[in-house]
């Protein structure tokens, strides 16, 4: 039995993205027989506002299936710029490091700091050559590249310098640091990460709550759409990194194909721009975010699932959403370079198109759309794929086991 003391800005009642994860990993620490500590903020994404029940501006400690969560006050911009993300973030450092270091004194047998933490983490890890082995940082985002690839941070020279110092410094106070794909391995071989400290933690499915279903579908009946219509989903964050706009253009290309539905599920800062966009289109639906006891139904009401994206953020995250989608059945289109882990991992079971591009998106959709035999084969191999390499309790099995070597470890 170890005790575990996370730190991170995203957490349960999250629905979406990392705090949805750290959740599940928690909890699975948890029922092992683990004592499991959080701390984070109140719940905000991917609305980027306090949901209701919360204060921005106020510590409070809560019981969540026998884990102690600290929430510590967040500022939450209106409007989310560059700048503002970096306040964002240094909010919660700055709020959170009594927290920490109160919980700290209580000598944990790990501190699991989770990215994008740039401010937070080297906070929370433990000072001093000899207790590197405490401190595990779990990289979910490599926020410096996104940052400046997506023009967050401008492409100044000192500035790109001084910033991935900055990362550098970071990684070096910890004894592990982990990531979501091959690629962002690679990433942290390249800032010269020492091989023995990485370890592969991919996100997860549970192939027994995500699986395909038949018959009626509410979610269907009511948009007012019929088992012959063609449901194109896409489902989750409606941020910077997503480029969603591209679905809005697809609409418009396929507008004479009207058994031919896209449906846009989520939240996000970029979704009040999405809706004016998408205005006059009869063939482009939007819903809200779905609670996790619909998700399974929410995904299944799909004939195809899309995926599109950004190009300066195709290969630097691996979306997590892409998981539940294959685990439904059905099949997916994602927009991903050639030249990417994102398109070995999808070619394989599915479509790629490049990103940033509507009508080869919508080109590939329309014959999709009137082939159901290879919907059903792409389908039936993403559901096998998920199932063999990606099930949650084979990946945090594999990630307890990793935790129990280095605490019976005597390598400091």
């Amino acid at each position: 039995m170890a005790i575990i003391l996370i730190v991170g800005l995203n957490f349960y009642p999250e629905l979406t993205g990392i705090g949805k994860y750290t959740a599940e990993m928690a909890l699975f620490l948890q029922q092992k027989g683990h004592e499991v500590h959080v701390i984070t903020a109140p719940p905000y994404y991917p609305y980027w506002k306090i949901q209701p029940g919360y204060q921005a501006f106020r510590y409070r400690t809560e019981l969540w299936n026998g884990i102690q969560i600290h929430r510590c006050p967040l500022w939450v911009p209106r409007k989310v710029t560059g700048l503002n993300r970096l306040f964002h973030l240094l909010s919660f450092a700055l709020s959170s490091l009594p927290v920490v270091l109160k919980e700290r004194s209580k000598h944990p047998d790990f501190v699991f700091s989770v990215a994008p933490a740039l401010f937070s983490a080297p906070l929370s890890a433990f000072p001093g050559r000899n207790q590197k082995k405490k401190n595990w940082l779990h990289i979910q985002d490599f926020e410096v590249d996104a940052a400046l690839n997506l023009g967050i941070l401008s492409r100044i020279p000192i500035v790109e310098r001084l910033a991935h110092l900055w990362e550098i410094k970071v990684f070096q106070k910890f004894g592990t640091i982990s990531t979501i794909s091959g690629s962002m391995i690679n990433n942290l071989k390249n800032r010269q990460i020492e091989e023995d400290s990485i370890y592969y933690f991919p996100n997860w499915i549970d192939p027994n709550a995500i699986f395909p279903l038949i018959g009626k579908n509410h979610f269907r009946q009511t948009l007012g759409l019929t088992p012959a219509d063609i449901v194109v989903l896409y489902s989750g964050s409606i941020g910077q990194k997503q480029g969603i706009e591209t679905l809005v253009e697809v609409a418009g290309i396929l507008a004479k194909h009207r058994q031919i539905h896209i449906v846009i599920c989520g939240e996000g800062p970029a979704k009040s721009e999405l809706l004016k966009l998408g205005q006059g289109f009869e063939n482009l639906h939007f819903l809200p975010i779905q609670p996790h006891d619909s998700l399974n139904e929410l995904l299944n009401m799909a004939d195809i699932h899309v995926l599109p994206q950004k190009s300066g953020a195709a290969d630097l995250v691996m979306p997590s959403k892409l998981l539940g989608m294959l685990a439904s059945g059905r099949p997916v289109i994602v927009s991903c370079p050639i030249k990417s882990e994102l398109y070995e991992i999808v070619s394989q079971v599915g479509i790629t198109v490049p990103p940033e591009e509507p009508i080869l998106l919508a080109r590939e959709i329309s014959k999709l759309a009137f082939d159901e035999t290879s919907r059903n084969k792409y389908g039936a191999l993403g559901r096998s794929l998920v199932s063999e390499r990606y099930s949650m309790e084979k990946i945090l099995g594999k990630f307890e086991e990793k935790l129990m070597k280095l605490k019976s470890s005597k390598i400091p």
